[in-house]
């Protein structure tokens, strides 16, 4: 294709998909350095990607507020906004990394002939490849390589034998009420979207006292909207500190880069903080870390395996799988992750 095209993203939540989404960019901006390339993504995540040096545009959509305010004023003004944005940049051709209906949709708004996705059997949705032009089969297991599989389709190797998250490249913010600049210290992120993916807050106490004893590193505990409760609790019963305020998406990524470790569960910031080449540990249960682990280091990803492991279901609480791993286990994989 000509150097000169114009490219758009469509990869809107979560923010661990969009992260895994970023070798995507990286190898676009790579094989077109000509291009204009912009990204369609919700607006609570817009800040993480806005003031990338490979992106010309971000477009932010708010479809949760237009699902929730379907009937008011403002979310009528912000579909215009949108629908302005996306005829303004007029994309040639749309990479659809959802596989969903939603960002099919998103797709077809553009008008763009072309129109790229996984093909159906490998998409979230099946019957959402109606909206597609061309479709492409996927190529490896875990998500980062499902959706460098898109680029297939117009005729670039998926990863040319290097998958780079390009981490530096992501914008950074001054962080306030946390560690001072300079301090050595870990980053836990206990909660996570999924209660069953939540490993228990008592043996998060437990992980942070021993790693305290066993390699003298204090611990920040991070937490975002609806979650300073939990962060707290576990920071008063371990001896560990919790953020003083909820961090903005630049900050965390500034906070990510500074820390020694990040550990958590199957959560966007863990997976930030790997791309941007932070150490990480990664307890997981209900989710497969083949698929959704850290990618391309499997031993930073602590599991129990079970017949029933990697259901894939939202549960109401945390079950065997995560219930089974021991805080000791965590730690020492921790230390072996620190080396």
């Amino acid at each position: 294709m000509p150097g000169n095209n114009r490219f758009l993203i469509v990869r809107t939540s979560a923010m661990g998909d969009i992260v895994h989404a970023l070798p995507v960019l990286a190898a676009l901006r790579r094989a077109h350095p000509g291009a204009r390339i912009a990204w369609v993504v919700e607006s609570v995540f817009a800040p993480l990607l806005e003031g990338h040096p490979d992106l010309d545009e971000v477009i932010p959509v708010a479809l949760r507020t237009w699902r929730k305010e379907v009937f008011s004023a403002e979310a009528w003004r912000s579909v215009a906004r949108f629908s302005e944005a996306i005829r303004s940049f007029s994309p040639d051709v749309v990479l659809d990394l959802m596989g969903t209906h939603k960002s099919g949709i998103l797709g077809a708004w553009t008008l763009a002939d072309r129109r790229l996705g996984l093909a159906r059997g490998d998409r979230r949705e099946p019957s959402s490849a109606i909206w597609l032009s061309d479709t492409v089969p996927a190529l490896g297991p875990h998500a980062v390589d499902r959706m460098l599989s898109v680029l297939s389709g117009i005729g670039l190797d998926a990863d040319g034998g290097s998958v780079d998250f390009a981490g530096k490249s992501l914008p950074g913010d001054p962080w306030h009420g946390g560690p001072r600049t300079g301090e050595s210290f870990a980053l836990l992120h206990p909660e996570t979207a999924w209660r069953n993916k939540n490993y228990p807050r008592k043996a998060w106490s437990r992980v942070l006292r021993l790693l305290k004893e066993r390699a003298g590193i204090d611990t920040w505990v991070a937490w975002g909207p609806d979650e300073r409760g939990a962060a707290e609790e576990i920071a008063r019963t371990s001896g560990s500190r919790a953020l003083e305020h909820l961090s903005t998406l630049p900050q965390l990524t500034a906070l990510s880069r500074e820390a020694r470790i990040v550990i958590g569960g199957d959560t966007g910031p863990v997976h930030l903080a790997h791309a941007l080449g932070t150490p990480v540990v990664c307890v997981m249960g209900p989710t497969d870390p083949n698929r959704n682990g850290p990618y391309g280091s499997p031993e930073r990803a602590v599991v129990h395996r079970l017949p029933c492991s990697f259901c894939h279901q939202r549960l109401d609480s945390a079950k065997a799988c995560l219930l089974n791993i021991e805080p000791e286990k965590i730690v020492e994989r921790m230390l072996a992750v620190l080396g």
